[in-house]
């Protein structure tokens, strides 16, 4: 698979565009099957199922309208010292790609790196979730059927499978998922000095102020956390709000959760399920806990045959041991703590790793100032949950133990290539200056080169 971009295959325009066109083809061939897999991985609705497709539509759209022109040599400036001449950067393939992908989206997490492998013009080995097994294996029939076998390839398999591909020498890799494991990711990428991107997910937090529209704001909340059953990256993972705000937004999160969902969320056919039976009973033990505690305000049902756990308030507090505050919970459960104002909010978050996703309501200019300037995450969003990680305009990435490196458009295709220097000279306009003998040379060449 190297061999065929060493070879100077994959570098025209041409061949780029034919494989997004395969990817396309293959996305819209096979939408429904798609989505049933989807909906039998993840018990994901309907519509759910479809924004997947929809997300790596777009990313396929954006990127194929100006690749060509993402591919354009940059011209640089030169020194005085270099004149006459002319430099360049140009994005090159880096090689062959390995991509692991997670279970919580396992299309898209799949399929959109793999939109900006291609485009940079690499080839690709896919991994995708064994927690995603009907999803995974229709994707390895598909690229299958319409791939070349040194183009893109999958690789289907447990974790075993993952440490197997990580011994071999790829030209980066993207990986999706838990900290934990980002961490083995890189200790082996380290081994062959591979450069890697990681979206590591984490505590992603949000402050509400006395001064947030509660209605929307519980409404966005709601669907944020029960989007997915909660199993998304950069879905609120627990909530700081302002005192006088409390009781209101609780009762508005109730109202909210039964306009969405219903009066019994767990019949509600717009409410997906966890994964698999392990990441359900690791749910049922902290709602078992925070019933125990008497912390838990709205919901705290759940349906071990079916999966379900309906979305879910407790109140917990800020100093403790409380296990809602220490991993992430990948669940619709929603952690609540009252705090006196913004300024202890950003102290306890900044106390903490570095989220992938921040955000506050508020209507106050001076507090998204003041959040922005305090804080550090891998994105920041005002009054709105999730939604800066669909759009392919909007670079993605986290920062610190919330991952490296960033995706979506144009900085996907970099991410992907390797920005060579390019600097070309003529024979003539040769200057002595710079050859031995250096004698009585320096300087003049001082003078010149500052």
């Amino acid at each position: 698979m190297r061999q065929l971009v060493q070879r100077g295959e994959s570098r025209p325009l041409r061949w780029r565009q034919d494989q997004l066109q395969r990817l396309q083809t293959l996305l819209t061939s096979h939408e429904q099957q798609l989505i049933e897999a989807l909906g039998h991985d993840l018990g994901k609705p309907q519509l759910e199922a479809s924004m997947e497709l929809v997300l790596v539509r777009q990313e396929l759209r954006l990127t194929r309208s100006q690749l060509g022109r993402w591919m354009v040599p940059e011209a640089l400036p030169l020194a005085v010292f270099l004149q006459p001449g002319q430099a360049s950067r140009v994005c090159e393939p880096l090689g062959c790609v390995l991509i692991l992908s997670p279970w919580n989206y396992p299309l898209q997490l799949c399929l959109h790196p793999l939109v900006h492998a291609l485009a940079a013009g690499n080839t690709a080995v896919l991994k995708p979730s064994e927690h995603a097994p009907a999803t995974g294996a229709l994707i390895a029939e598909l690229i299958s059927a319409n791939f070349a076998a040194d183009v893109v390839r999958v690789v289907l398999g447990d974790g075993a499978t993952a440490a197997t591909l990580l011994q071999e020498r790829f030209d980066h890799i993207v990986f999706t998922g838990s900290g934990r494991v980002g961490q083995l990711v890189m200790q082996a990428a380290a081994r062959h000095l591979t450069p890697v991107t990681l979206e590591l997910g984490g505590k992603s937090p949000a402050i509400v102020l006395a001064d947030a529209d509660v209605t929307v704001t519980a409404r966005r909340l709601i669907w944020g956390k029960g989007f997915n059953a909660g199993q998304t990256c950069v879905a609120p993972d627990y909530l700081l709000v302002e005192q006088p705000m409390q009781a209101q937004l609780v009762a508005a999160l109730q109202q909210q959760r039964d306009r969405l969902y219903g009066s019994d969320p767990l019949a509600s056919p717009d409410l997906g399920c966890i994964v698999n039976a392990a990441q359900f009973e690791r749910l049922e033990a902290l709602l078992l806990q925070a019933r125990q505690r008497g912390q838990i305000l709205i919901g705290g049902r759940g349906d071990r045959a079916r999966r379900r756990i309906e979305p879910t308030v407790v109140l917990v507090e800020a100093h403790g041991d409380d296990p809602l505050l220490s991993d992430e919970i990948f669940g619709p459960i929603l952690p609540l703590l009252t705090i006196a104002g913004l300024e202890e909010a950003l102290a306890f978050i900044n106390a903490r790793p570095k989220p992938l996703a921040l955000y506050l309501f508020s209507r106050s200019d001076q507090a998204r100032r003041r959040t922005q300037a305090a804080t550090s995450s891998g994105t920041l969003g005002f009054n709105d949950v999730i939604l800066q990680a669909g759009d392919a305009n909007l670079p993605f990435g986290g920062v610190g133990a919330s991952g490296m490196g960033c995706y979506h458009g144009r900085e996907g295709f970099l991410a992907l290539s390797h920005r060579r220097t390019v600097l070309q000279r003529r024979f003539w306009g040769d200057v002595w200056l710079r050859y031995p003998p250096y004698g009585g040379k320096w300087p003049l060449l001082k003078r010149l080169l500052g």
